[in-house]
């Protein structure tokens, strides 16, 4: 049974809460950080989507206030563009349309500058332009890229691969709180798993990843090493007796997590999840 990487984390977390949403089918209701951050998601996924329509349109030199203005141009239309197609979404959380413009444009612009830096120097050191730039051009950005892995029993949508000539790095985009230091433990399990769905996909070893807190600005690495290998071996088969067994796990020790939880009035309700389990049987 292949289970997806997301749910490697959700069961780091709590694994009450996994068993709620997978085994019960119970839904959580929409929030505002989910909704920004599938927002931010998807134009992440069509700026990566982008990168060679923008790099070949460059014929000539330019200079780089003309550069940075082509790409905030560009980026600036196709944000509009998805908040319009996510309005309905939007609205249930009951942020307005232009709020959502303001609080995710600063993080799209800062995209846009490093992009068209690197751009920038490219063609300073090469002297090339379009087709040739892009081909020229390291590293080179996948986007929301689909793996799964029949051996790992592994699956998931990896937000950004960039690929360099000496290999690929995982890197997971993630909005809200960072930690003081390091690395969720959530978050560290996505990107170990990643590396592994690509080291099976496109036959490479991956050393490294790194987590982008968005809202932060800041990138921290992972160095891959074989526990934490392990660690995500484990997390798999348990994420699969989990749902087989069907066993209702206790709750979660640390109550600090329950107190934003969408489903904490469910899950504290012994009558309500009682009534579900039958169900399921």
């Amino acid at each position: 049974m292949k289970v997806s990487v997301s749910m490697l984390s959700s069961y780091l977390y709590c694994s009450r809460k996994l068993f709620l949403q997978k085994v019960l089918a119970v839904e959580e209701p929409p929030k505002e950080s989910l909704v920004l951050g599938t927002l931010r998601h998807e134009i992440y996924d069509f700026i990566n989507q982008s990168e060679e329509k923008i790099v070949t349109s460059i014929t000539k030199k330019i200079q780089y206030g003309e550069l940075i203005s082509l790409y905030k141009t560009f980026y600036s239309r196709a944000l509009r563009e998805r908040i319009i197609k996510n309005k309905s979404k939007i609205k249930e959380v009951h942020i307005g349309l232009v709020d959502v413009f303001k609080r995710t444009w600063p993080l799209i612009l800062e995209e846009a500058e490093i992009r068209a830096k690197n751009i920038f120097d490219f063609m300073q050191k090469y002297n090339i332009y379009g087709s040739k730039l892009w081909e020229k051009l390291t590293p080179k950005i996948i986007s929301e890229q689909r793996v799964d892995s029949d051996e790992l029993q592994l699956r998931g949508i990896i937000d950004r691969i960039e690929v360099y000539e000496s290999g690929y790095v995982p890197i997971e985009l993630k909005t809200g709180k960072m930690p003081k230091e390091g690395i969720w433990p959530g978050h560290r399990v996505q990107v170990v798993a990643y590396a592994m769905l690509i080291e099976e996909r496109f036959k490479t070893s991956v050393m490294e990843g790194f987590v982008r807190y968005l809202d932060a600005k800041e990138t921290r690495q992972i160095a891959i090493n074989p526990f934490m290998r392990e660690e995500v071996i484990n997390l798999i088969k348990g994420v699969q007796e989990l749902l087989k067994n069907q066993q209702l796990p206790d709750y979660c020790e640390n109550k600090n997590k329950c107190a934003n939880c969408g489903l904490k009035q469910t899950c504290y309700n012994e009558s309500e999840v009682s009534a579900l389990l039958p169900e399921i049987q």
